[in-house]
């Protein structure tokens, strides 16, 4: 699927001398332009109205990492621990995404995802997964037996299916470049083109030397996705966590070959494994994507196998952690560099779900780079991940649902800062 674009606010936007503020309100240094970087601003220019908000984005583009290579679907919170940040978020953020698109004409779909039980030994899970949703608070939930779920999907394997109905698509590229548009028309700054390459912290706040200039702010939030970790420690802080790139390689479905799916149809995830294996999704555009599997990637923004930057790989292959999670998961591992290189062994996989499926019927599609945080145990880390410093805020870890819960993210961080942008500070910060 692909998009035309076109720079939102490049650097010479900036119009005239980027140190001087042009509001009475704190100003905020967002480092990312993605879409959890762009709902921070845009949360902030609404909250804020008097503060000065710059998003500064490395990329000629916004949203050219994650938010522009995910599967463009619209979690509303099946999958996650109540309680959790996930779960919360995604709830949230899915009725905000969703009136967001319908508001400014962004294409999406409320289409409904049905989560498979291949066979008898995952209902169980499944059942746990009902409850999870249930107890989030989603609406609609229903326990679909095998002839139940082949109404919903007619070409489906399996024993049995929760139908999650609220869940849907979007395009998370439009969504991107109509959130950076939003914070311009509200008197922020987007400002592409722009690297960060150091950070100071100053008595009056942040200084960060970029390759347009110079820019400073009271208060800094880091939503650099893939390279976060990294700006968390040019920032000072000791994060204890490392990004792991992983690779999601993606197949699509031959377009005579498009009936055998209609929306979305998911696994049931195996918590023995830390991925949740491959699906299929229906994009805005028709098409049907199928996949991922997940591969350690040698470059974090390496989007094709061939993609190797040796300090990204080197500093991969120096984390214990990374060494930890294979000792962990080594069938995993081994099973996904194997599907990665044959397209039988992930048709094999898909027909879990669609039995019809064979490896005739995919073409190659593209890849998504997800940045996971990575604990030096070799644990993953489950959930959103936040850090506070000094007059700063660090977004380390926002997988799935990331995108569909930037909004909320936006308000939660908004909210975690409150005492520093001048407005009452009685609602609880985030902690890492």
């Amino acid at each position: 699927m692909t998009h035309s674009r076109t720079p939102v606010a490049p650097a010479s936007a900036f119009g005239g001398d980027p140190h001087v503020g042009r509001a009475a309100g704190p100003s905020v240094i967002i480092i990312g332009g993605g879409i959890i970087g762009l709902a921070v601003a845009y949360k902030l220019r609404l909250s804020h109205p008097t503060s000065e908000v710059t998003v500064l984005e490395k990329e000629p583009r916004v949203g050219q990492h994650q938010s522009g290579h995910n599967s463009g679907v619209l979690h509303a919170g099946l999958y996650y621990a109540p309680g959790s940040f996930k779960a919360r978020l995604a709830v949230s953020g899915i009725r905000q995404m969703t009136a967001f698109c319908e508001a400014h004409r962004v294409p999406h779909e409320i289409c409904g995802k049905l989560v498979v039980a291949a066979d008898a030994s995952e209902i169980p899970r499944l059942r746990e997964l009902l409850r999870r949703g249930e107890a989030n608070g989603l609406s609609g939930l229903r326990w679909l037996s095998a002839p139940e779920m082949r109404e919903v999907e007619p070409h489906v394997g399996g024993v049995a299916a929760v139908h999650a109905p609220e869940e849907g698509i979007a395009d998370y590229p439009k969504v991107c470049e109509t959130l950076a548009s939003e914070i311009v028309r509200l008197g922020g700054r987007v400002v592409t083109g722009a690297r960060v390459r150091a950070l100071q912290h100053r008595p009056h706040g942040w200084h960060a030397d970029t390759t347009i200039g110079d820019v400073s702010g009271e208060v800094l939030v880091n939503c650099a996705g893939l390279q976060s970790d990294r700006v968390a420690r040019m920032a000072g802080e000791r994060p204890g966590i490392a990004i792991i790139p992983f690779r999601g390689e993606y197949y699509t479905l031959r377009p005579e070959r498009r009936y055998l799916v209609r929306n979305l149809i998911y696994p049931v995830p195996d918590p023995s494994f830390p991925f949740l294996g491959v699906h299929f999704t229906r994009h805005i555009s028709g098409a049907i994507e199928a996949g991922p599997n997940a591969v350690l990637a040698f470059a974090r923004e390496g989007y094709r196998k061939s993609t190797v930057r040796p300090y990204d790989l080197a500093h991969a292959l120096a984390f214990p952690g990374l060494w930890r999670f294979v000792a962990r998961h080594p069938r995993m591992t081994v099973d996904e560099i194997r599907r990665s290189f044959s397209r039988r062994r992930f048709a094999d996989a898909l027909a879990r779900l669609v039995p019809d499926i064979t490896p005739g019927d995919l073409a190659p599609g593209g890849a998504g780079v997800r940045a996971q945080a990575v604990h030096p145990t070799g644990e993953l880390a489950n959930d959103f991940v936040f850090l506070s410093g000094p007059h700063a805020l660090h977004v380390l870890n926002a997988p799935s649902p990331g995108a569909t819960a930037s909004l909320a993210i936006g308000d939660e961080i908004v909210r975690s800062l409150a005492s520093q942008l001048g407005a009452p500070a009685d609602t609880a910060r985030l902690t890492s």
